[in-house]
């Protein structure tokens, strides 16, 4: 699955973001919109995690929703 159709799909994501990462609020997933780099970014500002690991752990979950 390609990250366009994430994006277009996001309402249907948005739920399994925030069980992934809980600690994003619903202002957070509304704000992310399904830009990748907007939800990397919040990540990181909620968990302290560097941008290398946030890049990695969105990789994973990405692949894992296939």
């Amino acid at each position: 699955m390609n990250w366009d159709r994430i994006e277009g799909d996001w309402k249907q994501f948005a739920g399994k973001v925030k069980e992934k990462w809980a600690k994003l609020t619903d202002d957070d997933i509304a704000a992310v919109n399904g830009k990748r780099e907007q939800l990397e970014g919040k990540i990181q500002e909620r968990y302290g995690h560097d941008k290398d690991q946030v890049k990695k752990d969105v990789d994973d979950w990405h692949r894992s929703l296939k």
